[in-house]
């Protein structure tokens, strides 16, 4: 059994909530995860979970963002895509938020771009500056993406807290560059 879990995103400077993430997880005998795997549940049935929850949150009434996340083998399917698409439509007005866990090639982020975009779908890079979302690895992709996302605790669970200050100042030095949100 898989849920959707609602993590609320906080404008820092009114307190407000503006959003979402929703995060999978799986039911391991009584017991919330992350699944191991997340395309072991279909994009269709993430649609539906995604729907249910856009209702319970009353998006139609609010001006509400909802992000979620794609691993690369599911940014890259065409059937994803479309899934996403007919999800957005079904929960306008709610604003969706594509979070690409990794880096997709140059071709496949100006197709993803270029394609969501033109539903008013955002594309966030996840976790910049850790894991294989490096600068030298993502610095191509940057112009078609409209916000990044740095994440601390993964600094933290490798041991490398002191680098935060450095690295959060690089990025938002890169978000400045690229004109891009960032959080």
């Amino acid at each position: 059994m898989y849920r959707f879990f609602a993590q609320p995103q906080v404008n820092e400077e009114n307190n407000s909530i503006f959003g979402y993430e929703l995060l999978l997880r799986t039911d391991e005998g009584g017991s919330w995860r992350l699944p191991e795997d997340f395309t072991a549940i279909s994009i269709a049935d993430q649609a539906k979970l995604l729907e249910q929850i856009a209702v319970k949150l009353n998006t139609a009434l609010h001006d509400i963002v909802l992000a979620f996340n794609l691993n690369q083998k599911q940014a890259s399917d065409p059937l994803t895509l479309g899934a996403i698409i007919t999800l957005k439509k079904r929960i306008d007005p709610a604003a969706l938020t594509i979070e690409l866990t990794e880096a997709p090639t140059l071709p496949e982020i100006q197709e993803i771009s270029t394609l969501l975009h033109q539903y008013n779908i955002d594309v966030v890079l996840d976790d910049v500056g850790t894991g294989s979302n490096t600068y030298n690895n993502v610095k191509h992709i940057l112009p078609y993406v409209d916000q990044i996302k740095f994440a601390m605790q993964n600094l933290r669970m490798s041991g490398k807290a002191e680098k935060i200050p450095e690295s959060l100042s690089f990025w938002v030095d890169m978000a400045k560059k690229y004109r891009l949100a960032w959080y």
